[in-house]
């Protein structure tokens, strides 16, 4: 079965790729250089991801040239950070924390400015990821998904694998950030992870 993902962040795509796995082919946006990305204007990650995943899909069969009658299914997920201490924020905006142009490093560096000027300390840095997929057809939402995995955020950066938020993000039960980890283990375990394993099952009833 193949899929777009709306998205144009190849760190995204490899992931998605290697949580979905060689039972699903996937693209994303960059095969579709036509097609805009709608402004992320909800207040949630479901309204985000819904709407990309519905936006997208109204376009993407036109640009496939596929036959009339045929559409292909995208998936879109939104998906970021929420801190306890600062009122779940980042949240919707963590890809965007320090500015609409802003690097990992410079949204990291605002999370961890943030901690400090309110002296949040120890336990008080619980956190959690949270990820919603929507799945859509021809401008028809099919399904949302969400998984979600709770931690705390470290004091300085560790380890070098993943991107975003990763190296300040211990998940509970666990020495390593997610940018120390094996991308095996981190798949196995992330909010991403947890929502892809419920999509790849309404996948697979879209399929029979």
């Amino acid at each position: 079965m193949d899929l777009v993902l709306a998205s144009r962040n190849p760190h995204k795509t490899k992931e998605f790729r290697e949580l979905l796995g060689t039972e699903f082919g996937l693209m994303d946006l960059t095969s579709f250089p036509e097609i805009a990305m709608p402004l992320e204007t909800g207040g949630t990650f479901n309204e985000n991801a819904i709407l990309k995943a519905t936006s997208v899909s109204k376009d993407v069969t036109a640009a496939a040239q596929l036959p009339r009658g045929s559409h292909l299914l995208v998936i879109a997920d939104d998906s970021g950070l929420e801190v306890d201490a600062l009122g779940d924020v980042p949240g919707t905006y963590s890809a965007r924390y320090a500015g609409e142009n802003a690097s990992d490093a410079d949204n990291v560096n605002k999370l961890l400015r943030e901690l400090r000027a309110r002296n949040v300390q120890g336990n008080d840095r619980s956190a959690r990821f949270r990820c919603v997929i929507a799945l859509a057809q021809n401008g028809k939402l099919l399904g949302a998904f969400e998984g979600k995995v709770g931690g705390e955020i470290l004091d300085l950066p560790r380890g070098t694998n993943g991107f975003g938020y990763d190296p300040v993000f211990q998940p509970n039960g666990f020495e390593q950030t997610f940018a120390e980890m094996k991308l095996e283990l981190k798949n196995k375990i992330s909010h991403r992870a947890k929502a892809v394993a419920a999509l790849r099952e309404a996948l697979r009833q879209v399929e029979n």
